[in-house]
């Protein structure tokens, strides 16, 4: 390298530190120190050295944001740890609950969180390697999500380069894309003026913007982005609040509005603090966030299937509005289950125009004496559907009819029943049913399920209205020229098609049993009962007894799975996919638990232990099949007392179940090993 080179190398890299540092002091720290024209003249600067010496362009330099041409999809990528949702609360005594909850589980007096704003966004994943951005990707289902990473570097906001010199190797962080209302505003008139359709509302906006297929498009919108955690970081601080710090100091902007709160009253305290300066902000939030700011006492709390027990999303109250309820339809979904829904007039309430609200069921419906032209009270909140709080009887003009249920099936005209003691409706027509079948259908060619690509809402619709598919073995006996005489389908299309069925026939038992729509099933039931069962006819000769005695499977879905397996239709279903050519893969002996010397006991641990902490305790329990719970009941196995304990072990003492205490649970690991 030439002297010449040498200095022209050391200038590119020495602007590239401080648009860096300016980029960190303005969307980490809210503190600019040089005007925007500064900025932009050192950003010229740069890209013209950078065009004059394209050898000296490094992928995360600050000029490089857009670069990728534009994409013809997203692929699917898999999370480094699952994006679980939240469980929510409404209301104080929800909160007190919870709160309640964890001080029980923990054995402690006060637990001390970190809360922080809800933002009313798009969640994404950050993955940096050698501290430079490696992939972005949407939140999707939680396990898998889009690669949308060529977008996330256009957002100024996203560092492209880790600040600081000892960074971690690799590292996934957690965070939201959102638009600030005063880019909405602004994005919203450019696209008006251009005789374009506007957004609805700045979530819709930053959600439509980061799925754009170019990302020059991407760019031009007024993207945001704020981190509220890390999946994966080597040598974690012991505390949330340290992660946040952390990921600042790394450059990612982290709420400013973030902070800690001891107990219930803190939390209670922050939230009346953010509700009131809510409308401050030029960020739309719709209610708060509280973690527990411990990373132990997290660990110890574990997860339930679909969300971390130690954190709570605390809605702020949803917004109300009036309007005509014009009529009520019927939808069957794909279980079968008769759903009412209104039809509104057109009116603008939590951020979108609402025409078709929730109505739950007919007992909903004669509580609230909602009627057919009546004047209804609409919320929304979020992303919650918009559902009919109340009717406004007191408007009613005349005597309006009372509404009822249908007795038959709007979609095939088949009997509907009622479970003693269900407030759902359900058509008895099976697959017999069009809104069944096409939803059973759909749901069974689904990616999570049997993944047949291609077979989407559309030619699942063509196939069942031209009755060339009842059931699902009937996608097997496709052949080309059926579905060459479809709508829009060419040859290679129809081949396509018919090879991503042929592939479907390879398949696991837990995606079989999650395509059969088995109802209270979703994934992560379907997986427990695969690992457990290891196959179907073990499955289907289970009583609820055994089904119950799955992990995370309680008596309502024992109680649908074992009922499932009664009927004689579905034993005919899964008899025709088997004759078919689907094969599944036989998972007998691969649940964790399978076969451990603990297996089938339950354990309760209360109090400090001296060998090692309650979650190692916990940890070591669970390795070797057992079950450990917070709660004492007749069927726990033993109480497991350390020194202090609390209230469990009086629990114990009154239920009769045994108490062991530390030795005893050192012996018993050391049997088990």
């Amino acid at each position: 390298m030439s002297a010449d080179s040498g200095a022209v190398d050391r200038t590119i890299k020495d602007l590239r530190e401080q648009i860096r540092e300016h980029n960190y002091r303005y969307y980490v720290l809210d503190d600019p120190v040089v005007s925007d024209a500064e900025y932009d003249r050192l950003m010229r600067h740069l890209e013209r050295l950078e065009s004059e010496h394209p050898e000296l362009v490094t992928p995360d330099s600050p000029t490089r944001r857009v670069g990728a041409a534009p994409a013809e999809g997203f692929e699917t990528v898999i999370h480094d740890v699952p994006m679980l949702s939240l469980a929510n609360a409404f209301e104080p005594d929800e909160v007190a609950d919870f709160d309640r909850r964890l001080r029980d589980r923990l054995d402690i007096e006060q637990v001390e969180y970190s809360a922080e704003p809800k933002l009313d966004g798009v969640a994404i994943a950050l993955r940096y390697e050698g501290g430079s951005l490696a992939l972005a990707a949407t939140r999707g289902d939680g396990r898998s999500g889009e690669n949308v990473t060529a977008n996330v570097r256009t957002i100024e906001a996203v560092p492209l380069r880790l600040r600081g010199q000892k960074l971690p190797e690799r590292m996934e962080v957690r965070g939201e894309v959102f638009m600030t209302r005063s880019g909405f505003h602004a994005l919203n008139q450019r696209l008006s003026e251009a005789g374009e359709k506007p957004f609805v509302n700045p979530r819709n906006a930053a959600s439509g913007s980061l799925r754009q297929l170019d990302p020059a498009v991407t760019a031009r919108r007024p993207l945001r982005f704020f981190c509220y955690g890390a999946a994966t970081l080597e040598g974690l601080p012991a505390r949330h609040s340290e992660i946040l710090a952390a990921l600042r100091e790394f450059g990612l902007p982290v709420s400013p509005d973030a902070r800690c709160v001891s107990g219930l009253e803190g939390m209670l305290g922050y939230y009346r603090d953010m509700s009131q300066r809510r409308d401050q902000l030029d960020h739309d939030i719709d209610g708060v966030v509280y973690k527990v700011d411990d990373l132990d006492q997290q660990r110890e709390l574990g997860w339930v299937s679909r969300a971390p027990r130690w954190a709570l999303a605390h809605k702020f109250p949803a917004q109300e509005e009036i309007t005509r309820l014009l009529e009520i339809d019927v939808q069957v979904g794909r279980t079968g289950a008769l759903t009412p829904v209104a039809r509104l007039e057109p009116v603008f309430v939590g951020g979108v125009t609402v025409t078709n609200a929730t109505l739950h069921n007919a007992d909903e419906i004669k509580r609230k004496d909602i009627r057919p032209g009546d004047w209804v009270v609409v919320r929304r909140a979020g992303d919650v559907i918009p559902e009919i709080v109340r009717a406004v009887p007191e408007r009613r003009e005349s005597e309006l009819p009372r509404w009822h249920m249908p007795t038959t099936c709007p979609a095939c005209g088949s009997r509907v029943s009622q479970v003693e003691g269900e407030a759902v409706v359900r058509c008895t027509g099976g697959l017999v049913c069009p809104a069944q079948r096409r939803r059973a259908l759909e749901h069974f060619a689904g990616r999570q399920a049997m993944d047949i690509d291609g077979l989407g809402e559309r030619l699942v619709a063509q196939l069942v209205e031209q009755d060339l598919v009842h059931s699902p073995a009937d996608l097997y006996r496709l052949d080309k020229s059926t579905l060459m005489s479809l709508d829009r389908m060419g040859e290679k299309s129809a081949e396509n098609l018919l090879k991503a069925i042929d592939e479907s026939r390879e398949v696991s038992l837990a995606r079989l049993l999650f395509a059969l729509g088995i109802r209270e099933i979703g994934q992560v039931g379907a997986g427990n009962l695969a690992r457990h069962f290891g196959t179907l006819e073990r499955l289907a000769e289970a009583d609820v007894e055994a089904l119950e005695a799955v992990r995370d499977i309680g008596p309502v879905m024992a109680r649908h799975v074992y009922d499932f397996f009664r009927e004689s239709h579905n034993r005919e279903v899964i008899e025709q996919l088997l004759a078919a050519g689907v094969r599944y893969q036989a998972e007998a002996g691969s649940d964790p638990a399978a076969a451990r010397p603990l297996n089938d006991r339950s354990y309760v641990l209360t109090g400090s232990l001296e060998s090692m902490t309650r979650a190692q305790a916990r940890q070591a329990l669970e390795s070797l099949g057992a079950r450990v719970t917070s709660t004492v009941s007749a069927r726990t196995t033993a109480v497991i007392a350390g020194e202090s304990p609390g209230s469990k072990l009086k629990r114990a003492r009154e239920l009769g179940v045994r108490i062991l205490g530390e030795t005893d649970l050192q012996e018993l690991l050391d049997q088990g090993q």
